[in-house]
């Protein structure tokens, strides 16, 4: 049982040492694709105990951006996923950017906005129920330049940390 417990504590250790920041508008880093482009990192945050938290990767295309969403948990019905002005905290209601439905957790789209412009001024990604409960808000993350972590170091934030 000791050999165990040590690992364990070295492990959650660096689980909770993760967790610290980032408040309720996810956490966010840079990622490189696997087109070798500098892209972004934003994490969804669950909302309104949907149990739903997942990934996005912003990826500069010149004068347009991918947005590709990859959720951690989700549910069973596509879901709509727009970019809104504003923060999680505080989110303009109507979508600056259209997004695809978010099906089985993954949805990809490209829109026409530099990367550059949603990191000078304030966006996030949200997330909702369904198309017939679109005021229900499900996940959602800040859009910055912040560095933090990468997919990997998202370990207990899933468990309500």
């Amino acid at each position: 049982m000791k050999a165990v417990v040590g690992p364990l504590a070295v492990l959650l250790t660096a689980v909770l040492a993760g967790c610290g920041a980032g408040g309720g508008g996810g956490k966010h880093g840079t990622t490189t694709t696997s087109s070798g482009r500098q892209g972004v990192l934003v994490q969804l945050q669950e909302q309104n105990f949907s149990g739903e938290s997942g990934n996005v990767t912003l990826t500069p295309m010149g004068s347009k951006t991918k947005v590709d969403i990859e959720m951690a948990s989700f549910a069973a019905n596509a879901q709509p996923a727009h970019i809104h002005k504003g923060t999680c905290a505080k989110l303009d209601p109507t979508p600056a950017y259209p997004l695809q439905n978010v099906i089985d957790g993954k949805s990809v789209t490209t829109v026409d906005v530099p990367l550059s412009t949603l990191l000078k001024g304030k966006y996030a990604i949200n997330m909702h129920r369904s198309a017939k409960q679109l005021k229900v808000y499900v996940a959602c993350g800040d859009i910055t330049r912040h560095s933090a972590p990468t997919p990997t170091d998202t370990i207990g934030e899933q468990d309500g940390d």
